[in-house]
């Protein structure tokens, strides 16, 4: 086991530990974020939050609705965070490295990856993290939310590709996590539509925002209601450049007895005003 080093510090976040304080600080009262920072834990344990991860000038204060429902509640044994396979390294992988940010190492849960790697038959891979960002850009949030037990934080990071059979893969994490009587929150990486001919996606040319709005909107309607099925047709039928789309499905698979809900979502283009290329981001909890 070795270290991770961060490859987005100084391109999708700040590199200093004291401006990357200040940066996620500021996406919590932002005016796209959730207006102030955590309270005082007290609510239960949250199953999982899906997350976007893109560079946080765009996607923070988005993704501070969602971190911000983690603060608030207890602190579970594990987070198990969910990645892209952006690369196309075509591995679905987890490592057992430590994870370095600007705000320290982030250690994993080893007992419970070695029991997720046994039962699913996924390898120990650190480079098949080596130059992927979804899940590194989640480490500063949640290092910042829980910066008062960064001793107990324990993670595991999976990046999720087209090799594995995604709903045996539900079963095996699943019954992984109650053999060893852990309690997890799933943090599922993900944006939303890419829209515009930097992405080759075109499907409309007028009234952008609007149309993207309800293009996402459909998505995440059947997400809320933990339709897998539903929500992997809605994104072949539509072509929608959802990035994160095996995370997603993995995730609804794995839930049970809880809905969606989403705490905020908005477009690339609104921030900055270009609709030509945008991109969608999105915060649901689940509870």
């Amino acid at each position: 086991m070795g270290i991770r080093k961060p490859i987005m510090a100084g391109q999708f976040y700040e590199a200093s530990p004291t401006r990357l304080e200040k940066q996620l600080h500021d996406s919590f009262v932002h005016d796209k974020g959730p207006g102030d920072l955590p309270a005082s834990r007290g609510s239960p344990v949250i199953k999982a939050i899906i997350s976007p991860h893109a560079g946080y000038s765009y996607s923070a204060p988005c993704a501070a609705w969602g971190y911000k429902e983690i603060a608030e509640a207890k602190l579970p044994d594990t987070f198990i965070i969910l990645g892209v396979d952006h690369s196309g390294y075509g591995t679905t992988a987890l490592s057992t490295d430590s994870w370095e940010t600007p705000l320290g190492l982030m250690r994993v849960d080893n007992q419970l990856a070695t029991a997720i790697m046994r039962k699913a038959g996924i390898p120990d891979d650190s480079s098949a993290h080596s130059t992927e960002h979804s899940i590194e850009v989640q480490l500063p949030f949640l290092q910042f939310v829980n910066k008062a037990e960064m001793e107990k934080l324990r993670f595991i990071p999976i990046t999720i590709s087209h090799d594995k059979d995604l709903k045996q893969l539900a079963i095996d994490i699943m019954e992984s996590i109650m053999d060893l009587n852990r309690t997890v929150t799933f943090i599922a990486s993900s944006d939303f539509t890419h829209y515009g001919r930097s992405y080759r996606y075109l499907p409309f040319t007028s009234e952008v925002p609007k149309r993207l709005n309800e293009l996402d909107g459909g998505a995440i309607k059947l997400i809320k209601e933990l339709n897998a099925e539903g929500f992997a047709k809605y994104v072949g039928d539509t072509m929608a450049t959802i990035c994160g789309t095996q995370t997603i499905y993995l995730l609804l698979s794995m839930l049970k007895k809880t809905k969606g809900e989403l705490l905020q979502y908005y477009q690339s283009g609104d921030l900055s005003g270009d609709y030509k290329n945008t991109v969608g981001y999105a915060s649901i909890v689940f509870r």
